[in-house]
């Protein structure tokens, strides 16, 4: 891929940004962070205002309803309205960044029809139903059963670490539907409708004090084979195409951020005396020259996607791999430059650098993300 920009990607950046100076401003103050409905109506109400730009859904093949950017305009998306504060995909993270795009990829033409539509539009929210209390990391063990009962499965078990379920409408559900054959075989990818009859949920509340997370219980619920994803015990190949978009795209606008905030707070170490710290500013040059990194990563990672039919690769493990390692090595930094103030449990460093612990473990732990390199690029032997 490319790194330089040409006049048209220029001109694409520069009426994106009128866009935003006029969009922007236009937006109601965001709600309370612990208000999920309010957050669920920020946040739809922005998708909506993308979506009647023209902006929503910016890579998504023309088919799917996307506009068919390439992948230099998408990250030039992603880029200016980060750097512009616009609104993050928030509530509906999962539907535009991991259902949706494998929906793209997988669904059958009416499940596309069907589902995409209300994704781009904010109309819907979706939550990823794959971990359980005993199939984290090691998603293959989970055990959630769905037995077909005529053109229904009947779905029971449990998921847990469901972003954001108490406000969503749709879950993209792993289920086991064969118990007898090799566990990564016997799984389905199921759309759940999230007010369907048995499905119980319950927030968690984490270390932060927030409640994005949630326990979900099925009992018995019934879910239409129509609604089944790719061939039935095909599910962990169609889970691993979700996995490469979450793995792939879904931190990309984090890393703008991140590169954001590490200005910030070397300015803040100008301003309080730390940085006259020889080592300190040895390390922001070195989170620097990190960041700068994983940007440019990121567009190799995405202009593969582009050429190996939209789907992200290997690389997108690399990535993640060093993200999250990188974005708690950042709020580290952070905290030495406060000092005393790290002690703040209201300010934002702080609660982003207790969030930034979950990251080695969200969306594939850091352990499964090195097997995945070891074994899928440099052709070790998987370990005993």
């Amino acid at each position: 891929m490319d790194l330089t920009y040409t006049d048209e990607e220029e001109e694409f950046r520069a009426g994106l940004r009128r866009w935003l100076a006029t969009a922007l401003p236009a937006l109601p103050p965001p709600p309370d962070p612990h208000d999920w409905p309010g957050r669920r109506a920020y946040d739809t109400a922005w998708q909506r205002m993308l979506y009647d730009a023209g902006y929503a859904g910016l890579h998504w093949p023309a088919d799917a309803g996307g506009r068919g950017a390439t992948p230099t305009q998408h990250l030039i998306f992603l880029e200016e309205t980060e750097l512009a504060g616009a609104p993050y995909v928030g509530a509906n993270f999962v539907g535009l960044l991991h259902a949706g795009p494998t929906l793209a990829a997988e669904g059958t033409p009416e499940q596309r029809a069907r589902w995409l539509p209300p994704i781009l539009r904010g109309d819907e929210i979706w939550c990823q139903g794959f971990s359980e209390p005993d199939a984290g990391s090691d998603l293959a063990a989970l055990r959630t059963r769905a037995v077909r009962d005529g053109d229904d499965y009947v779905v029971t078990g449990s998921k847990i670490w469901t972003s954001h379920a108490e406000v969503a409408d749709w879950c993209e559900l792993l289920v086991r539907t064969d118990p007898d054959a090799p566990r990564h075989r016997g799984i389905t990818w199921l759309a759940m409708p999230m007010d369907a009859p048995g499905v119980t949920v319950r927030p968690l509340r984490t270390l932060a004090g927030s409640t994005e997370f949630a326990e979900v219980f099925l009992d018995g619920v019934r879910i239409p084979a129509a609604h089944r994803v790719g061939a039935e015990n095909d599910g962990w190949r169609v889970t691993m195409v979700t996995l490469s978009f979450e793995r792939g795209t879904a931190f990309v606008g984090e890393v703008v951020a991140c590169r954001r905030v590490l200005g910030a707070v070397a300015r803040t170490a100008r301003d309080n005396g730390r940085w006259d710290d020889a080592v300190l500013r040895r390390r922001l040059g070195r989170l620097a020259a990190e960041f700068t990194a994983l940007w440019r990563l990121t567009q190799w990672n995405v202009g593969a996607a582009q050429r190996g039919g939209g789907v992200p690769g290997t690389g997108a493990s690399v990535f993640k791999l060093r993200y999250s390692h990188a974005r708690q090595e950042l709020y580290d930094a952070a905290a030495e430059v406060l000092g005393a103030g790290a002690l703040d449990a209201d300010h934002a460093w702080v609660a982003a650098r207790l969030s930034s612990l979950s990251y080695t473990i969200a969306a594939g732990t850091s352990q499964i993300q090195r097997n995945i390199v070891a074994e899928r690029i440099l052709g070790l032997p998987k370990g005993r």
